[in-house]
């Protein structure tokens, strides 16, 4: 067989190389392009680029080997390797396949050069993975590699492949052309067809190829075929020859069938034999497959039975912990029992009290959801358990609650008995609670123990505390209030401030009477951070969910509340750190207010008293209480103070109705003052007005103005509104009383207007209603004294509306001979007019001081006056000649 220029000794040099393997040697091996195609289609051109590979067949063994193993019936193993070429151009390794699994050779049909192949084995994994298509350079280097793989699978492996795609008459053609005369052949003596032997190509330099087709076989048929070559054409003839000769052959094959009778009967007893022996297993296989299943049903039992027994301890194990721990927690310890039941509420046992409580809510919480699993509810155990420690609960929550109120009302008692706890004549006793709270805060992990047992027994305790402390709070304000007001040296001052008597306003401003106001400042300075205080320690030590107050040792108003020894009642909110600080509800806090109500109600009265002995001496001092409170009440902004706020605008209420009270009487007294018919001058109220409003704004000191600025707007329309019923009895003189009061009102205001934003109101309307009464009151003068002359201008500015200036001189009345007549009877003597009307101003007016300025407007009005009917008189009678308005003012200025 020729030597394709595609199969070398380098090739298979380098492939024997890259396999290293002694035992195998490499029979062939050429170049090829790999390619892929889709599973039952063949790639499309272009689809997928070939990749150069390289095909070897190998065989296990040398030559010698591989001829002995044929000779023998020997299996030799024969391997198709692929080999690629790695990045330094190197043969490696990259597939293994065994011949002896090579189901199928295809050339593929779409390839019309017929290069293009693929190799089928029927132990890929994956059978729905397209092979590769191998291209070979050309048809011969095709036929011959699959030339050798039809040889190897021939001697080898016994068998050939499927062969689709490839005439193999054709490929025994292309063998015999192209493989040249060997000389070494072998035939088999059993008649067997001869094959020629596989020779190294190293040996022979030449690739010799098992033939298809032997060359015996081959002469043999050109013989057969040329017997028949010139009778070809009798095709019946040939036809019953050829009937002659199979009938020949199948007469010569019943010969020798029953030539070969005697060895078949021996083969059919041999089968029989065998038969039996395979029955008789097939028995025994039966009976040992019902022993299995029956022994494999045994054996399923067995485990079932383990499982269940090994589950079952399991079980009991855990069930015994279980139990365990239920046992543990039913279990109620003596010392906590005896404590419960019959202990001791000394201080010296409370530890013990409180660890015994601790205990008893911890088991009662541990059998309740979730802590305890919801199955153990129904128990018979744990319901006797519940209800033993419902009977524990119940039992030291009746023994502790009476226990405290007793306790409470002892401490109170105590207290109450003791008069140095009080204030004493000569000696003001501020009140100490200190010693009382830290008593009370030893129990106060207990009431909040008491609490979480049963939030019910709180009530009945609270009432007790709030019942035994009140008397001691109600005893300490009337004790110290009737001393501060024994002790306090002040003379009582008149309420009779706007009447008309002369001496008394004098005396009421000479009279100090601040030590009144100090003596109630002095009474909420102590007296409301204690209650703050006590409103405080109520709310902690009595498990209210409200938040602190006032801190130890606060600022109330900028006033050190004088309670911050150690023993406070912050001390309180550590007991339950769990308690939320921030939990508060509106239904807490209403149950809050009315204990504070309980406890602190009756207070009030004391501090009443003082506000009403504060008013008898000096009703001004409302003014200055009144903001003393408002100081306090603005600093109330805790809800839980609800009482102490409410006490507060309670006395902010009663000091006001106080003063509106003094308010009322004085304005009665103002009012009085037009009974007298006969009224000249300036009231006696418009000055002492002045004197009480000075009083009012030193008492006020900065704060609120709103109490005084309502007296303030009472007085002033109450006094106006009399001045002006007083000048309506004589209306002669009206004018004259109106604007001497009016200006008697500013003059003694003027300072205080200044500063004052609601007296500075009442000052420009009584400005308003001076400027007012004095016009009227020297109109009224001018007219008497000038009344033809400027009648005779108001005529003229009458008629000027319906008749031309021209025609006014022909007028009746009104001709310039009226004028003359006119003129010579006011202006003749102007100066003695003049001097009369200065004369009228004087006369009846009281206030001397009032009379340059009321000079000066009524000269002022005079001249405008005139000047305007000097006007009148140039428009209408331009011929005739009056005084002119500059000497009239010279006139006026020399008088």
């Amino acid at each position: 067989m020729a030597k394709s220029s595609a199969d070398d000794g380098d090739l298979r040099r380098a492939c024997e190389a890259a396999i290293e393997d002694t035992k195998q040697k490499i029979v062939m091996a050429l170049r090829v392009a790999k390619g892929h195609g889709i599973l039952g289609k063949s790639s499309k051109l272009g689809r997928q680029m070939a990749k150069p590979r390289v095909l070897a067949l190998s065989i296990v063994g040398d030559d010698v080997v591989f001829a002995a193993a044929k000779s023998k019936g020997q299996r030799t193993s024969a391997f198709l390797r692929v080999l690629k070429y790695s990045t330094g151009g190197v043969l490696e390794p990259a597939k293994l396949y065994k011949l002896k699994h090579l189901s199928k050779v295809e050339v593929v049909a779409n390839d019309p050069s017929g290069c293009t192949f693929t190799l089928g084995f029927d132990n890929l994994r994956s059978q729905s993975v397209a092979p590769p298509q191998w291209t070979m350079r050309n048809i011969d280097d095709r036929n011959r590699l699959l030339l050798c793989i039809l040889n190897i699978c021939k001697d080898v492996l016994g068998r050939l492949p499927k062969v689709v795609g490839i005439d193999v008459v054709e490929m025994a053609l292309w063998a015999k052309e192209n493989t040249p005369a060997v000389p070494a052949q072998n035939k088999v003596r059993d008649g067997g067809p001869v094959a020629s032997s596989v020779v190294r190509e190293t040996e022979l330099k030449v690739n010799v190829e098992k033939e298809l087709v032997s060359q015996a076989e081959e002469e043999d048929m050109e013989a057969l075929l040329g017997t028949y070559v010139m009778g070809i054409g009798e095709a019946e003839e040939f036809s019953e020859r050829l009937k002659r000769e199979l009938q020949a052959l199948e007469a010569a094959n019943v010969h020798s069938l029953l030539e070969s009778e005697p060895l078949m009967d021996e083969v059919m007893q041999g089968l029989e034999a065998a038969t039996s022996v395979v029955e008789d297993m097939d028995e025994w296989l039966s009976i040992f497959n019902v022993k299995l299943r029956h022994m494999r049903e045994d054996i399923a039992s067995i485990e079932t039975r383990n499982n269940n027994l090994e589950m079952q301890s399991v079980n009991n194990k855990s069930l015994i912990e279980e139990l365990d721990k239920l046992l543990e927690r039913l279990r109620v310890p003596s010392e906590y029992a005896a404590s419960l039941t019959g202990g001791s509420f000394d201080e010296a046992r409370m530890l013990q009290n409180v660890e015994a409580c601790e205990w008893l809510t911890s088991a009662l919480r541990g059998l309740e959801a979730p802590n305890l699993d919801p199955s153990y509810a129904n128990m018979r155990a744990v319901k006797e358990k519940r209800a033993e420690l419902e009977k524990l609960k119940s039992t030291f929550v009746r023994r502790a609650s009476e226990f405290l109120r007793n306790y409470f009302a002892s401490l109170v008692d105590f207290m109450i008995s003791d008069k140095s706890y009080f204030s004493q004549r000569g000696q003001l006793k501020r009140p100490d609670h200190a010693d009382l709270r830290y008593k009370c805060r030893t129990y106060a992990r207990l009431l909040q123990h008491l609490k979480s047992l049963d939030k019910n027994c709180l009530g009945p305790l609270r009432k007790a505390y709030c019942s035994s402390l009140n008397l001691l709070l109600r005893r300490e304000a009337r004790e110290f209030a009737n001393e501060l007001r024994a002790s306090t040296k002040a003379s009582r001052n008149p309420t009779v401030w706007l009447e008309g008597s002369s001496g008394s306003g004098q005396n009421v401003n000479a009279t100090d009477t601040s030590t009144v106001s100090d003596a109630y400042a002095k009474m909420l300075t102590i007296f409301i951070p204690l209650l703050v205080d006590e409103s405080s320690f109520f709310a902690h030590f009595m498990c209210f969910e409200v938040p602190t107050l006032v801190p130890p040792g606060g600022v109330v108003n900028g006033n050190k509340t004088g309670y911050d020894d150690d023993d406070d009642d912050l001390g309180i909110m550590d007991i339950d750190e769990n308690d939320s600080k921030s939990g508060k509800t509106s239904a807490e806090l209403e149950a809050l207010n009315k204990s504070l109500k309980d406890l602190l109600d009756g207070i009030q009265e004391d501090f009443y008293a003082v506000v009403d002995w504060a008013y008898k001496i000096d009703p001004l001092r409302c003014i200055s209480m009144h903001g003393i409170t408002e100081r306090y009440l603005s600093g109330q902004k805790a809800d839980a103070a609800g009482f102490v706020r409410d006490l507060l605008r309670d006395l902010e209420s009663r000091i006001s109705m106080q003063f509106n009270r003094f308010v009322d009487e004085a304005c009665h007294q103002i009012e009085r003052n037009e009974k007298n018919i006969r009224q000249m001058g300036v009231l006696s109220y418009i000055p002492r007005f002045a004197t009480l409003a000075t009083r009012m704004e030193q008492y006020i000191q900065g704060q609120s103005r709103d109490l005084v600025d309502q007296a303030y707007t009472k007085f002033v329309s109450i006094m106006f509104a009399t001045l002006e019923k007083i000048a309506q009895t004589e209306p002669k003189y009206a004018d004259i009383f109106l604007f001497e009061n009016y200006a008697a009102f500013q003059n003694s205001l003027y300072d205080l207007a200044n500063i004052v934003p609601t007296l500075a109101k009442f000052y420009h309307q009584a400005s308003e209603a001076y400027e007012q009464a004095c016009t009227r009151h020297i109109s009224m003068i001018i007219y008497y004294q000038f009344e033809r002359l400027f009648q005779f201008a108001r005529r003229i500015e009458d008629l000027m509306f319906t008749v031309p200036p021209e025609e006014i001189p022909f007028q009746l009345g009104l001709s310039k001979m009226d004028l003359r007549k006119m003129l010579k009877s006011s202006l003749s003597g102007v100066d003695k007019s003049i001097a009369t009307m200065y004369k009228k101003l004087q006369k009846n007016l009281t206030s001397e001081e009032l009379l340059p300025s009321l000079w000066d407007k009524c000269k002022k009005e005079f001249l405008d006056k005139y000047e305007s009917f000097a006007q009148l008189v140039a428009k209408i009678y331009p011929t005739e000649t009056i005084p002119s308005v500059a000497e009239m003012r010279d006139l006026l200025a020399s008088m």
